[in-house]
């Protein structure tokens, strides 16, 4: 049987991101309003990995040439991408060319054409998100996340907490983290398809 993890603890997080390069959904606060996942309702994976793209694609139940988007940090997205008058994008709005770098490091992200569509975030625009790729980054050298949108193929974007473990028990998405400062019920007898880490402060450490 398959194990589903429930994480409040950032480190633990990163530790299935960067070792065991597991798939991570994020949830917390409100969902984005949009056609983008902006880091509180997205699933997460390690951008380095060369077969991410079909990975994920797989665990969607997309069709696996479909591209996917990547979140970086503000202050280090010049370095990536040629950003000309872009100070930033914060909503995933814009196809940027790629540079060396992207292609170098996480070549999952870079589309047929040499773009990619980019999220940029700062910390005051997403303190949780913000911190994860910070300490991602801080780990690896690459201050970039693998980020599509909480839901599965044919499907809407989660909403609550009880769509987010609906997801999780349907799907190999085994790992979902809802940070610490989130005073969120989690009704974990919900998750009957998968064990879980019940009860939850084995994650508070």
């Amino acid at each position: 049987m398959i194990i589903t993890r429930i994480h409040r603890n950032l480190d633990d997080v990163l530790h299935e991101l960067i070792e065991r390069r597991q798939i991570v959904a994020i949830f917390q606060g409100q969902s984005e309003w949009g056609p983008r996942a902006l880091g509180n309702r997205s699933i997460l994976f390690d951008p380095r990995h060369s077969h991410a793209k079909q990975i994920v694609n797989e665990v969607k139940r997309r069709e696996d040439y479909r591209p996917f988007a990547g979140t970086i940090l503000e202050e280090h997205a010049h370095e990536y991408f040629e950003m000309l008058q872009l100070k930033s994008s914060p909503n995933m709005s814009f196809a940027i060319q790629a540079k060396q770098k992207a292609y170098d490091e996480i070549p999952s992200l870079v589309h047929a054409d040499g773009t990619c569509r980019i999220q940029t975030v700062n910390r005051k625009q997403n303190k949780n998100y913000y911190d994860l790729i910070k300490g991602f980054g801080d780990i690896t050298g690459t201050p970039i996340i693998f980020n599509t949108s909480f839901n599965l193929g044919g499907e809407a974007l989660v909403e609550n907490i009880f769509d987010a473990i609906d997801t999780c028990n349907r799907s190999e998405i085994n790992h979902l983290y809802i940070p610490e400062d989130q005073e969120i019920a989690i009704p974990y007898e919900l998750c009957k398809d998968k064990r879980t880490n019940y009860p939850p402060q084995d994650d508070n450490r």
